[in-house]
């Protein structure tokens, strides 16, 4: 049968005095009153930690508590892990895809990365957007640079059928410093990953579904386009049209 679970003391909650004091820097301070020792963490713009309640004196060290915190739950979870997955991220059904929907697909796959997941990006080409594979290159190094701040390339661009994909992996040393500032914030760290996962599967559905439409752009090749029209198009569709010849 497992004891209480012991809460870490922190600032005015530590009440014993004198205490065994650890600067930010990890130098030793020395034994001083605590009084003192919570003046000089405020001085600092940091806390005041018990890190040793049994030792007596007690050991506190003034650190960033949010980190501390933080790191403390990753001890406790590690090997509890099932592992790192392989999260798929499309970037819709073709390169005509409006970016707004590229951001939401972004944010998504940061989602994944701050969870500690993998994530492959996948561009996916129709018809005669196999002639212009560079777009979907491009458009994979721009995921690439927005996602910078949480991951590093795992695996570079490569064509895939009708498709060019990368895989993307989580940037530990990164993902951590902005997970502790959250904490520190009183923000979620944590994702809903079930949420997210309902949310990409959804999304990759519709765009399966929506390839029969393929069909009907075989149909609608020998059109062309009207003042309306003009006024309708999508101005990213109308660039890609642009260089596959078909305005």
């Amino acid at each position: 049968m497992q004891g209480p679970v012991q809460r870490t003391r922190i600032n005015h909650m530590i009440r014993l005095s004198p205490v065994r004091l650890i600067g930010a820097d990890g130098e030793q301070v020395g034994v001083i009153d605590t009084q003192e020792a919570l003046r000089m963490s405020q001085d600092a713009g940091l806390d005041l930690v018990e890190i040793s309640p049994d030792a007596r004196p007690p050991v506190c060290k003034i650190m960033d508590y949010g980190k501390y915190k933080y790191e403390l739950s990753k001890k406790e979870q590690k090997g509890k892990s099932s592992g790192q997955e392989l999260k798929e991220i499309r970037l819709g059904r073709s390169i005509k895809i409006d970016p707004h929907d590229v951001g939401i697909r972004v944010n998504q796959a940061r989602r994944f990365l701050m969870a500690g997941h993998k994530v492959q990006i996948t561009q996916r080409f129709r018809g005669r957007e196999m002639a212009h594979k560079e777009l979907g290159e491009e458009r994979l190094i721009g995921v690439c640079q927005d996602l910078a701040d949480v991951a590093k390339i795992e695996m570079a661009p490569r064509g895939v059928g009708r498709a060019i994909t990368l895989v993307l992996a989580p940037d530990k040393a990164k993902i951590d410093q902005i997970k502790a500032q959250l904490i520190k914030e009183g923000k979620e760290a944590e994702e809903d990953l079930e949420k997210l996962e309902a949310e990409v599967a959804a999304q990759n559905a519709a765009d399966d579904a929506d390839q029969d439409d393929d069909l009907d752009d075989g149909k609608k090749k020998g059109k062309h386009r009207g003042p309306k029209d003009d006024r309708a198009g999508n101005p990213v569709d109308d660039e890609v049209a642009d260089l596959l010849g078909e305005i």
